[in-house]
C-alpha cells in the first residue's frame, strides 16, 4: 500500500468535504447569527455537552475568542452553560432550548439538500455510503 498517494487521497477527499458541506450548509443558518457562532452551534450540537476549551480546539479558535462568540450565543439565549458539580471552574455548554430550535431547522434544511443528492442512489449505494462513513469514523476520525 503506498501511503503517500493514500494520504493525497485524503486530501482531495477532505477538499470534496468542504465543497459538499458549504453546498449542503449554505443559506440554513439563521441570519441573527454569524458563520462562527453556526459553526459553534453545529458542534455543540453533535458533540454536546463540551467544554470551552473543546470548542476552542475544535474551532481552532483562541479561548478569549471563544469565550467571546459563547458569550453572544448566550445573550441570543441559545447555549445554556452549566457547572461542573466537582468541578467548579469547570463548564459545559449545552443548546438551549431555543438553540435546539433553531437548529433543527439547520439541520432540517441540510437534510433536505442532503436527501436531493441522494435521491437516485440505490439501496444497495446508500448501505455502501453508510458503511465506507462508519469505517472512516472508526479507523479516521475517531476520537
Amino acid at each position: 500500500m503506498d501511503k503517500s498517494a493514500l494520504f493525497y487521497k485524503l486530501v482531495s477527499f477532505t477538499n470534496s468535504v468542504h465543497q459538499v458541506t458549504h453546498e449542503l450548509t449554505r443559506n440554513a443558518k439563521s441570519d441573527s447569527i454569524t458563520q462562527v457562532q453556526y459553526k459553534i452551534l453545529e458542534y455543540i450540537t453533535v458533540s454536546q455537552p463540551v467544554t470551552t476549551s473543546e470548542i476552542s480546539s475544535c474551532m481552532n479558535m483562541s479561548l478569549p475568542n471563544t469565550s467571546r462568540e459563547l458569550r453572544k450565543l448566550s445573550e441570543k439565549r441559545l447555549i445554556d452553560k452549566i457547572d461542573d458539580t466537582e468541578d467548579r471552574r469547570k463548564q459545559y455548554i449545552r443548546l438551549s432550548n431555543d438553540g435546539e430550535i433553531m437548529m433543527n431547522k439547520s439541520f432540517a434544511s441540510i437534510e433536505t439538500r442532503f436527501l436531493e443528492r441522494v435521491q437516485n442512489a440505490s439501496n444497495d449505494d446508500l448501505e455502501d455510503i453508510e458503511k465506507a462513513l462508519d469505517i472512516l469514523q472508526k479507523k479516521l476520525f475517531y476520537q
